[in-house]
């Protein structure tokens, strides 16, 4: 049966427009003012909004598999809270150990998404290794769908050296894909923690000093220099800081396309969480970290200048209890990450588009049209049009509530956004044409599929 949505504000490419839709048989099938019921079951949306089903460009489901420290959604946790957030696709990283192959890594999180995820999903692929072999699965990366990459400049047993940074870039991008980059500088990373060390600096509130923005900004500014060197455009992944906006900003204004995601966390939250009583700074370790009131107020103006270009989550969470409690002596061995896909898309409405931040037709273009864009999916996704796939979500605007860990559908034991306000809800999800979501809750889990993902569509 077909399914009508009339009577909503629909985020459409060209802006928002009071129109009906309808879908049939996963896809939209028709968008036009005051469409005939017929025989199709009706949604009415009336005074709602109707997005394009938003996308999570940044999460890590099922990490450290094993470990002590291993994070506490797994796909099937993950991507329910996805879900029920308004999220119908996600990005996730799939990460080979050193000197294994893509390959092998793909058919792991493969193994460990199918029949398990409640939206839809693709993969980003991390690069530790660079030789002939690695050069040489490429093609078959791209053959079954994973276009996007990551490296990192910080952390010991994942950094990549410059000049193999600079031939992923141009390998990847000779094939139309793009390279996503952790921007620190982990040799000043790993210099900053020591010498918090020495100083008997052991609690969570050292955690931002041992990682400046200045250690940040560095790395975006080398990372930078390695896309332009290679001639291809290169991604930005959880940009935090002001000096590091400065940073993308010159080389734009050079005529260098680049490409910004940052998150929630980073316009929400501050760096005076890491000095809270007892152990509770810890909830909020990840990294690059927390910054202060003015790297905030200075994304809020980069979003509103069309200067971010996604809004994803990385989405790592770690229990408090037991794991991120492993670093109580020493806040180097606490686990960095935090949760965040299942609000993600109500704390943009309620601190952006609400408070008029950002427009509503940016936000769906953070949210959905551009992390499709970019990644290869447009229009199939990020799209209210006709021919795109009927993933659709629906806001209920003017409708307060509170985020707590105790309403979540993520399964970790706490939420950075405990007590914040929001404005609106999830009120319906279509995933592929089915309702997947009612009045907030999920009613039809483990429906998603794994997104084959073309070449990446550039703007810039």
């Amino acid at each position: 049966m077909s399914i009508l949505i009339q009577g909503g504000t629909l985020l459409c490419p060209e802006g928002p427009l009071q129109a009906s839709l309808r879908v049939e048989e996963e896809k939209i099938t028709e968008i036009g003012p005051s469409l005939p019921a017929g025989d199709s079951q009706v949604i009415d949306a009336s005074g709602k909004l109707v997005f394009p089903g938003f996308i999570d460009t940044h999460t890590h489901f099922e990490m450290n598999k094993g470990l002590p420290n291993e994070t506490a959604d797994g796909w099937a946790s993950g991507t329910l809270a996805a879900l029920a957030g308004g999220t119908t696709t996600v990005l996730d990283f799939a990460e080979p150990e050193r000197g294994a192959d893509m390959t092998s890594a793909l058919d792991t999180w493969h193994r460990w998404a199918e029949g398990q995820a409640s939206c839809h999903y693709g993969f980003h692929m991390t690069i530790k290794d660079w030789n002939p072999a690695v050069r040489a699965e490429l093609a078959d990366m791209e053959r079954a769908g994973v276009t996007s990459y990551k490296v990192y400049l910080a952390y010991d047993g994942l950094m990549v050296s410059d000049g193999d940074a600079l031939e992923e870039v141009r390998a990847v991008g000779e094939r139309g894909g793009i390279v996503g980059c952790h921007c620190e500088n982990g040799g000043l990373v790993n210099a900053g923690i020591a010498a918090q060390l020495a100083a008997g600096n052991l609690s969570p509130a050292a955690h931002p000093l041992s990682r400046p923005a200045v250690v940040e900004a560095e790395a975006v500014n080398r990372w930078l220099t390695i896309g332009e060197l290679a001639g291809f455009p290169v991604n930005i992944v959880h940009l935090s800081a002001a000096r590091s906006l400065e940073m993308v900003r010159a080389a734009r204004a050079r005529g260098q396309r680049c490409y910004v995601e940052s998150c929630p966390q980073y316009v929400l939250l501050d760096d005076s969480r890491y000095c809270q009583p007892g152990f509770e700074g810890a909830k909020f370790v990840l990294s690059p970290p927390l910054r202060k009131k003015e790297d905030i107020d200075a994304l809020w103006a980069g979003l509103q200048a069309g200067e971010i270009d996604t809004i994803g989550t990385d989405h790592c969470s770690f229990h408090f209890k037991g794991v991120k409690e492993l670093g109580k002596e020493d806040f180097s061995k606490i686990p960095n990450g935090i949760p965040g896909v299942e609000h993600r898309p109500v704390l943009m409405y309620t601190y952006g588009a609400a408070a008029g931040r950002i427009s509503l037709h940016q936000m769906m273009k953070l949210l959905s049209e551009q992390p499709a864009r970019l990644f290869g999916m447009y229009p199939q996704k990020g799209a209210l049009s006709v021919g795109s796939d009927a993933d659709i979500t629906i806001l209920a605007p003017n409708t307060p509530g509170k985020i707590t860990a105790a309403a979540q559908y993520q399964n970790v034991d706490y939420t950075p956004y405990e007590g914040m306000e929001v404005l609106c809800r999830v009120d319906t999800v279509l995933l592929s044409g089915t309702v997947a979501v009612e009045n907030g809750m999920v009613t039809a889990p483990k429906r998603g599929r794994f997104v084959h993902r073309g070449a990446s569509k550039f703007w810039r």
